[in-house]
């Protein structure tokens, strides 16, 4: 008993290592597939409430809520070490300086986005296409709230 103790001590320890030791890089790559993945899944949920109702599929509605909820919660601020807000991961950052240090503001848009995440699933649940989308709107502004303050426009070459 006391070996499987020392071993589960152990896999935490080193996950712990693990995490705190990513590459700026892999950080970058790793936060930008979070978003992304999260984006896709929120035009999922815009196609089928706002751009085609008729579409509306409570299945593929909790699903993609559920996904957005489930990344909102996984802890993605461990993905903003140091050193990783300049450099490039799949593309380039473009995440502003004041991210690194305007604790209380990142802190207010996290939570916020968490909050509006977490009711996103509640919704969908219900099954309440209207519901939802008000909800959406909700999360769309959490987002916003973030990108505003935190996040660079998009460069177009």
């Amino acid at each position: 008993m006391k070996s499987k103790l020392l071993l589960a001590l152990l896999s935490i320890a080193l996950a712990g290592t693990a995490l705190a030791q990513v590459k700026p890089e892999n950080a970058i790559k790793f936060r930008q597939s979070g978003y992304a993945f999260m984006g896709w899944n929120m035009g999922k949920l815009k196609a089928m409430l706002i751009d085609n109702p008729e579409s509306f599929n409570k299945d593929q509605a909790i699903a993609a809520a559920n996904l957005i909820a489930a990344t909102a919660n996984s802890g993605m601020g461990a993905l903003y070490v140091p050193g990783s807000d300049k450099g490039k991961g799949w593309a380039p950052t473009r995440v502003k300086a004041e991210l690194f240090t305007d604790k209380e503001g990142v802190g207010k848009v996290a939570v916020a986005f968490n909050k509006e995440a977490n009711e996103l699933a509640k919704v969908a649940a219900s099954g309440d296409a209207a519901a939802l989308k008000v909800q959406f709107g909700k999360v769309g502004e959490a987002c916003k709230g973030c990108h505003d303050k935190f996040r660079e426009e998009e460069h177009k070459h």
